[in-house]
């Protein structure tokens, strides 16, 4: 049996159990060159350039096969100078996951053939244009699933790290894969992901997006329910934390699941500065969050039911900029975000230095124009603008989009019955998300069901102590993530262990 540790790796005991341990991931190979010889070549073909494999080692071999009768002369034959002989099964098991080839004759002893890893894995253009950060790693995924398995591996250099590989779509046959610590996650989640895409009934799978809307629990809410990222350090920490990653051919995003409402207001630069500054923008996210659903709704309620709370010293400008404004608050609330929705979606539509152009240029000028012509009132234009600004502080592109749908409903609620439409939306809007759920998870944890100790890590992030534990929500094997000095007892298991 494989002696099986996440924090280091498997202790194992022949090359049987490497071949074996390592044949659970698609992505290994063990090719047979002669089975007289019993000569077989063993690697990741994630990692390894089959290319150099079949011009440098099979086909010298197969050409000389005659005149092989041990390893020096495997040595001799192949023309790449890094070989090294080795029976060390901890050191073959380390270099296969380094991206070297592994030949052995009756899985007595091997040559390890090292320099065969593919040069790059990368294109030119290859960051995170949509997930976007100042420091830390900026390497995205690109279209080529290949490539993408290879950066996940190049990541997580450990065997633990497996693949599962199928092909989905009637049509279109799209491989698709999915990857999971195999110690970490638990394995419902595994069986929810195989039985939801072994049961897909789709002709043309062309996109990872499509997928994510195959497989998801609700189709029918506005609320993403599984987080697609084209950051590689970003998946790799949802593996970490015991999620599974759906990589789909054609597409550089890649699918975490199951996953919580908090995870899409989660950036991976928060954990690369230091917890205080990274709790404070993690907060300003949140706060622009809120400012950007209510901001436009409690202005069309204040207006239209409630003048009498607004004080005296701006009751002034209020009535100034709207004295020649037309139309009731809903209308020009209404307007206003529809012409910022068009100009986002224009200037998303165009190649990026006219949509930039398009989008300052656009605004100030139909501003403007639309204030002078007594279209809308200046306060308002103000306050869309700032929920409009306030809506792209969310990390995830997707729930960019729902932030800014939710305020339509809320503007017209807060129309027909004021604050209390506001209010009831609000209460709407969260009963909603309470039955929502990710493979079965609750969506709303660790608000509901509650969970005082995940709160290291939810609305603040607390500092890496205090957040040594896995969040319970995932249900993952492993619990702990990593000791502090050593030490199985810290000053975060206080918190953890609540």
């Amino acid at each position: 049996m494989v002696s099986l540790n996440i924090n280091s790796s498997p202790k194992f005991k022949n090359i049987d159990e490497i071949l074996s341990y390592f044949s659970q991931s698609s992505d290994f190979n063990c090719l047979i060159i002669s089975e007289c010889l019993s000569l077989k070549i063993a690697y990741f073909n994630t990692l390894v350039d089959e290319k150099i494999i079949q011009e440098h080692v099979s086909n010298p071999i197969l050409k000389n096969l005659r005149d092989i009768s041990n390893l020096e002369d495997i040595k001799k034959i192949i023309p790449i100078k890094d070989i090294k002989v080795s029976t060390n099964v901890q050191e073959i098991s380390e270099k296969i996951l380094q991206g070297s080839a592994f030949i052995f004759i009756n899985k007595a002893q091997g040559i390890i053939v090292n320099s065969l890893t593919i040069a790059t894995g990368y294109r030119e253009q290859n960051d995170a244009e949509n997930e976007y950060s100042v420091i830390g790693p900026k390497v995205g995924f690109v279209e080529n699933i290949d490539t993408n398995l290879r950066l996940l591996r190049k990541s997580l250099n450990t065997p633990n790290l497996k693949f599962e590989e199928t092909f989905v779509g009637t049509t279109s046959n799209t491989r698709v894969v999915i990857a999971y610590l195999e110690g970490i996650m638990n394995p419902e989640h595994l069986n929810t992901a195989r039985q939801r895409i072994k049961d897909l009934d789709y002709d043309l799978i062309c996109d990872s997006s499509l997928l994510d809307q195959l497989i998801t629990d609700h189709s029918s809410t506005p609320f993403p329910l599984l987080l697609t990222t084209e950051r590689v350090d970003r998946a790799a920490y949802c593996l970490i934390n015991g999620q599974l990653a759906i990589l789909c051919d054609g597409s550089p995003y890649v699918i975490n699941a199951p996953t919580s409402i908090f995870d899409f207001f989660v950036s991976p630069e928060d954990y690369l500065l230091p917890w205080v500054l990274g709790s404070f923008f993690r907060l300003i996210r949140f706060l622009g969050v809120l400012f950007s659903i209510s901001a436009t709704p409690i202005y069309v309620a204040v207006l239209t039911f409630h003048i009498a709370i607004i004080p005296k010293d701006m009751l002034g400008p209020i009535i100034d900029s709207r004295v020649n404004v037309p139309f009731p608050p809903l209308i020009e609330a209404l307007f206003l975000e529809v012409i910022i929705e068009l100009l986002r979606e224009a200037g998303a539509r165009l190649p990026t230095k006219v949509g930039q152009t398009l989008g300052i240029v656009g605004g100030i000028v139909i501003g403007q124009a639309a204030v002078e012509a007594a279209l809308t009132s200046n306060i308002l234009l103000i306050i869309v603008a700032l929920s409009a600004l306030a809506s792209f502080t969310t990390p995830t592109f997707k729930m960019s989009n729902t932030i800014r749908f939710l305020r339509f409903p809320l503007i017209i609620l807060a129309s027909i019955w004021g604050g209390l439409g506001l209010v009831a939306g609000i209460i709407i809007l969260y009963t909603h998300t309470l039955r929502l759920k990710s493979f079965g998870m609750p969506y709303l944890a660790p608000l509901y069901p509650f969970r005082y100790a995940e709160f290291t890590d939810g609305f603040i992030r607390f500092s890496l102590p205090y957040i040594r534990k896995r969040r319970e929500l995932f249900r993952p094997l492993l619990k702990s993530r990593f000791k502090v000095n050593g030490r199985n007892k810290d000053i975060g298991d206080d918190f953890n262990n609540e």
